[in-house]
């Protein structure tokens, strides 16, 4: 059995046209996935999925294999990465590929490293009771403290009035999914367990905040470039490696 990594690419991109190519600090956003998974040492194969001739030709430019054009009804605004992933899993296995550990690995996740994509896998081989391990990272602010709008009154609904009081270092902390990678077994991508991820069934591999930045629009893509900017200075990304 091989252990292989999978990065989902589609080329239908609104919010960021050609998101998944597009230059993020002169190289191809998509590269650095490709070239961190590459580096990593810890996959024989690195494939992209995507609908797109332009990212299949640029993920085999910078060492990714495009076995297969994925298909459109796996392309649309809707379709969830696990469905991606299955079906590249499906696509491999009927060629007579063996698959051990799967990891996913996002297309625009330019801060990831080496060493947390290693303690993932091993948090995972390790574990008993796991199935699947994947890129966590905490909320900077705490969210009891967070509040919605109406937005014809203007008036502010608190979610945990009482947490306005407290002291922030008595407050629960809160984590939410650093969209970078995802471990699991072939057969655990197929039939997801529970609620898959998000689950008991879950090992966190928690990142420091200052290496995630979700990357939605226009907005987002600024700053993640002058965060990439400010680590490369400050030598705290070389090598893909901290």
């Amino acid at each position: 059995m091989i252990s292989i990594a999978i990065i989902p690419a589609r080329g239908g991109s609104k919010r960021i046209p050609k998101k998944n190519i597009k230059l993020f600090c002169d190289k191809p956003i998509i590269a650095y996935s490709i070239e961190a998974a590459i580096a990593s040492g810890l996959f024989e194969r690195v494939i992209v999925s995507t609908d797109s001739a332009a990212i299949a030709e640029v993920a085999r430019a910078y060492g990714a294999e495009t076995p297969f054009i994925r298909p459109d009804e796996l392309s649309g605004d809707y379709t969830g990465t696990n469905e991606v992933v299955a079906h590249a899993i499906k696509t491999l296995q009927q060629e007579g590929v063996e698959l051990g550990h799967v990891c996913c690995i996002y297309a625009t996740a330019p801060f990831i490293q080496n060493i947390y994509l290693q303690q993932g896998l091993d948090s995972l081989i390790a574990s008993k009771n796991k199935h699947y391990a994947f890129s966590v990272t905490q909320y900077n602010y705490p969210v009891q403290r967070s509040f919605t709008i109406n937005a014809e009154q203007q008036t502010l609904q608190l979610k945990e009035p009482e947490a306005i009081s407290a002291r922030s270092q008595d407050l629960a902390k809160f984590y939410h999914d650093a969209g970078q990678f995802y471990w699991a077994l072939a057969e655990d991508f197929i039939n997801i367990r529970d609620k898959g991820f998000f689950s008991s069934f879950s090992e966190p591999i928690i990142l420091p905040s200052y290496l995630v930045q979700d990357i939605d629009d226009e907005e987002d893509w600024y700053r993640a470039e002058a965060m990439y900017r400010a680590l490369t200075e400050l030598k705290l990304l070389a090598q893909s490696e901290i």
